[in-house]
């Protein structure tokens, strides 16, 4: 089932916070791995603002203007208002709290002001991208927006370190690593997909051209090798094959 996140959300909430929410998540994240540290921080604060919103509207309220200002406190005490009975505690508790974490490192700290000392931005960063995805994969799983194996496999997708050594272009992907052999390529396709894997046509696209004839005995030599596991026609990457990834460095940002 090929549905994005964003086609998820806007089944359950409204579809102008997701398009906002979701835009301050792939900002942030992109800043993040191109060393941005400071405006994925920043990204980070917005995104807080789409998602208490959609906390308002998932509470059944009417959720603060965008163009408003946002009382993050009265939100906050209103949700811990809600009946245990009516919404789930992700909704009431942990989600406002991870967001409050996330909306002070935003105001208080060197993403918006300057700091003495050591530099805290990236220790900031990290920080606020890996609640970003927390927060993401929760509406996700709470949304009832698709079946419940494909939302597992969305957060899966979400909670997984993202490749700065690859670009997407609308359903494509490709390996900006030209230096890297035709089997590593797909092992780093295979490693973003996650859960999901992928099919012999996609890898077919995704692969450079000239590996294209051979791709089949490519996938079978990985399956041999126990790096991959081929069902019918999708591919997926087994744990022997994540961990080959990552200790040969095939994750390494240009």
């Amino acid at each position: 089932m090929n549905v994005t996140v964003t086609e998820v959300l806007s089944k359950s909430y409204d579809k102008t916070l997701v398009h906002e929410l979701v835009t301050a998540y792939e900002e942030a994240k992109r800043n993040f791995y191109l060393g941005g540290h400071r405006l994925s921080a920043v990204e980070g604060g917005r995104f807080c603002e789409a998602a208490y919103r959609l906390l308002e509207y998932a509470a059944g309220s009417k959720f603060t203007p965008l163009n408003g200002n946002l009382d993050t406190e009265r939100v906050t005490k209103r949700l811990q208002s809600l009946r245990s009975t009516d919404h789930p505690k992700s909704i009431r508790i942990h989600i406002p709290r991870h967001l409050r974490l996330v909306y002070d490192i935003r105001n208080s700290r060197d993403a918006a002001h300057l700091a003495d000392g050591i530099d805290p931005n990236l220790q900031d960063a990290t920080l606020v991208v890996a609640v970003l995805d927390w927060v993401l994969a929760e509406f996700v799983r709470l949304s009832g927006g698709t079946t419940p194996e494909h939302a597992r496999a969305l957060v899966e997708e979400l909670v997984t370190r993202k490749v700065p050594a690859v670009q997407g272009f609308g359903t494509r992907q490709k390996v900006l690593r030209p230096d890297l052999r035709v089997s590593d390529h797909i092992l780093i396709h295979l490693y973003i997909r996650g859960a999901r894997g992928a099919g012999f046509s996609e890898l077919t696209q995704w692969v450079p051209r000239s590996a294209r004839a051979n791709l089949r005995r490519t996938v079978r030599s990985l399956d041999d090798k126990a790096l991959v596991h081929i069902e019918e026609d999708t591919i997926f990457i087994t744990y022997a094959g994540e961990k080959s990834v990552e200790t040969r460095g095939l994750l390494d940002p240009l």
